[in-house]
């Protein structure tokens, strides 16, 4: 394989990779480098002239001329008179030397072994590119089309042909897929795997949602509106705490568009994730208050530390306030940073009541606290309901519930 052929089969492999013309460039003259190094055990006395678009490839070898018994003379940037003249006879002692070195002096398998390594260094040069331009675009929303459905991920191609992939978890739920599908998500990261980079995207991320608000609500997009949090149980329900600076603009109504317009298509994009927008304020206990709606709230007290708040409500709301699967009441506490602790006001006609941590002795305390995550803090409100129910909204068994349903049930007999 001759310098054309070698220089002109990688340029070609080289542009269709995008590689620029000075990055090829700079490729070859390091390979051409290594072989000089391997063969000479120094390049510091060559010059390689490249010109790629040509296929030309030129290596000069510089020695000065010394004396046949000079102590130079096994120097690298050294020749003796007697070599050199072989070279040009005129030659004389103090000359420099310029030889072309041909990519036959080097022999047919370093030849090989520097297309091989071209190759791999475009490739090598490549993952780079990719690694570098999904790094800086992590946190963004990218469009990839399906190409192959796996048990633990899904296999989507970029615009470019670059694979990219979404893991189960950060799948919503309810997300189907089909080959040829266009999908929508965000760079969430980029793992490097054997070597290569890994492009790992999300569509259950705070981020992803945000991204959505930016795209359909102008106002967001242009800074007039401040997404100050988000927080998901990713294709189940959100909620979205926001921020306007000017007094003119009702950041809830445009979010949510006229009739829902703008926030319909974030919603059916999220698989009909139920979204709660709220106005951010700096007023803890509205901020409570309006982050677990819709329950109406009665009062609100904070504890010493301010880590936790205990919320009062009418026996009527309190379900509304937990939600389904304690969703609402998760995602207030996370929105807020604290801890929500609910409770019933007790009327008139519930002065008889007990509340649940008189039962410490008879009952764990762990069972209490599971009993109060569902806004049951008194005996009268766990009786009200059946043991179907304590079932289905607790994490507590069937023996438990009998065994808690049996001691309350003996306080008031």
């Amino acid at each position: 394989m001759d310098a054309a052929v070698l220089i002109e089969s990688f340029a070609d492999f080289a542009r269709q990779k995008n590689i620029d013309r000075p990055t090829m460039i700079r490729i070859l003259e390091d390979v051409f480098r290594t072989m000089i190094r391997r063969k000479f055990e120094t390049d510091e006395n060559f010059d390689i002239i490249i010109n790629a678009d040509k296929g030309d490839l030129e290596i000069w070898r510089f020695r000065e001329i010394v004396d046949d018994n000079s102590e130079d003379i096994w120097d690298h940037d050294k020749i003796s008179l007697s070599e050199a003249q072989k070279i040009e006879p005129d030659f004389e002692i103090g000359e420099e030397v310029a030889e072309q070195i041909t990519l036959e002096d080097f022999g047919r398998r370093a030849v090989m072994t520097a297309r091989q390594t071209l190759i791999q260094k475009v490739k090598d040069l490549e993952k780079d590119i990719l690694y570098q331009k999904y790094k800086d675009l992590v946190g963004e929303i990218i469009n990839g089309e399906v190409y192959q459905i796996l048990s633990r991920e899904v296999l989507l191609i970029d615009a470019e042909g670059n694979e990219i992939s979404i893991p189960k978890n950060e799948q919503i739920s309810k997300d189907r897929f089909r080959k040829g599908d266009q999908v929508r998500a965000i760079v969430d990261r980029v793992d490097m795997v054997n070597g290569s980079p890994k492009i790992i995207l999300s569509r259950t991320s705070p981020v992803f949602l945000e991204r959505l608000f930016e795209s359909e609500v102008p106002e967001v997009y242009d800074g007039l509106i401040t997404i100050k949090k988000v927080v998901r149980e990713p294709g189940e329900r959100a909620k979205v705490a926001v921020e306007s600076y000017d007094d003119r603009i009702d950041p809830v109504g445009a979010c949510v568009g006229m009739k829902g317009s703008r926030i319909h298509s974030i919603v059916r994009e999220l698989q009909n994730e139920n979204i709660d927008v709220i106005n951010f304020t700096d007023n803890m206990d509205l901020y409570i208050s309006r982050a677990l709606s819709p329950a109406k709230i009665g009062s609100i007290k904070m504890d010493d530390e301010e880590e936790r708040v205990s919320v009062y409500l009418k026996p009527d709301q309190v379900s509304l306030a937990i939600g389904k699967g304690g969703q609402n009441i998760k995602l207030a506490s996370r929105l807020v940073g604290k801890e929500i602790d609910v409770f019933r006001e007790l009327g008139e006609y519930e002065e008889e009541d007990v509340d649940l941590d008189e039962f410490g002795d008879e009952i764990e305390n762990w069972v209490i606290d599971e009993l109060k995550r569902i806004g049951l803090d008194t005996a009268k409100s766990v009786l009200t309901l059946t043991k179907e129910e304590l079932e289905r909204r607790t994490d507590l068994e069937e023996e438990t519930i009998d065994d808690v349903l049996k001691i309350l049930k003996q306080e008031f007999e």
